[in-house]
């Protein structure tokens, strides 16, 4: 990879510009430019596309992006010690790159991207998931973006791909699975990452859907399936009474007995209850 950007090996872009990785920021840096190249390409055919990269840190990824052939790619930094290292690589790819410094949960990205745009991250493991169910939730879909392929901490990740029954399903499951197809692409040991992190990451890959897989209002179903997954150890007539009056029927209506949990209830069976609760 540096020989394609002739930029210099991103150890050494650490070391020149001290950028030890700070936890605070959930920092943890990957350095092999081979495996962010290859990242980059499980991102899919990036020609054509913008791609928006939310913690970039020394640039590994972004430098993968843009060798992968991505028309413009918008990195959002919070840690402004970065900004040198990114601006290195803006020269390189003169008109390429846009760096925005600041935290990307307080910022209207949008105008900075033109369709069509993807979203490519090795997410800080402090905003991954917010950002994730703020991409997921748009008041229109589909969404502006095309796809999202994200590094998460492998718990994380098999929340998003979990099915009904599983220890692992829950709200990401179901916001991420209604709308997208979502699979497991690539995993990760710690020792892939500067400071290697406890535990181990792997990338998500998610495909916007042109539509919802099942018919619903998308307030009331995260209404109804946080209100399940919050007391998942509850009866769903206990943990969803809250939710709307008469659960009980509303739950029979929709085929599911009012004492099983949320793991046990698929997406279907809970579209259908937010438009029966919807309905009043």
């Amino acid at each position: 990879m540096a020989t394609i950007d002739g930029l210099p090996p991103l150890r050494d872009v650490i070391a020149a510009h001290e950028l030890s990785a700070k936890k605070q920021l959930g920092q943890n840096f990957l350095l092999d430019l081979n495996l962010t190249a290859k990242i980059a390409r499980l991102a899919g055919d990036l020609a054509g596309h913008d791609v928006l990269e939310v913690g970039p840190g020394p640039g590994g990824l972004t430098r993968g992006l843009l060798a992968e052939g991505a028309r413009h790619v918008v990195a959002v930094e919070k840690d402004a010690r970065c900004l040198p290292a990114l601006a290195e690589i803006a020269a390189a790819y003169p008109g390429r790159l846009t760096v925005l410094h600041g935290d990307a949960l307080e910022m209207d990205l949008a105008p900075h991207l033109a369709a069509p745009w993807k979203v490519a991250a090795n997410l800080p493991y402090n905003v991954g998931t917010e950002l994730l169910v703020r991409w997921l939730t748009p008041a229109v879909w589909p969404p502006q973006w095309s796809s999202l392929t994200l590094m998460f901490q492998k718990e994380v990740a098999e929340r998003i791909v979990a099915r009904p029954g599983s220890k692992a399903y829950g709200r990401l499951a179901l916001l991420a699975q209604w709308r997208c197809e979502a699979r497991i692409v690539m995993s990760l040991p710690p020792e892939a990452f500067t400071p290697a992190p406890k535990v181990h990451s792997a990338v998500v890959h998610l495909t916007a859907l042109p539509a919802p897989r099942f018919e619903a209002d998308g307030a009331v179903l995260n209404r109804i399936v946080a209100a399940g997954f919050n007391q998942r150890r509850k009866m769903l007539r206990v943990s969803l009474k809250g939710v709307a009056p008469g659960i009980e029927a509303k739950l029979e209506a929709a085929g599911i007995p009012p004492t099983a949990r949320a793991e046990e209830i698929g997406l279907e069976a809970f579209c259908l209850l937010a438009r029966i609760v919807a309905a009043g």
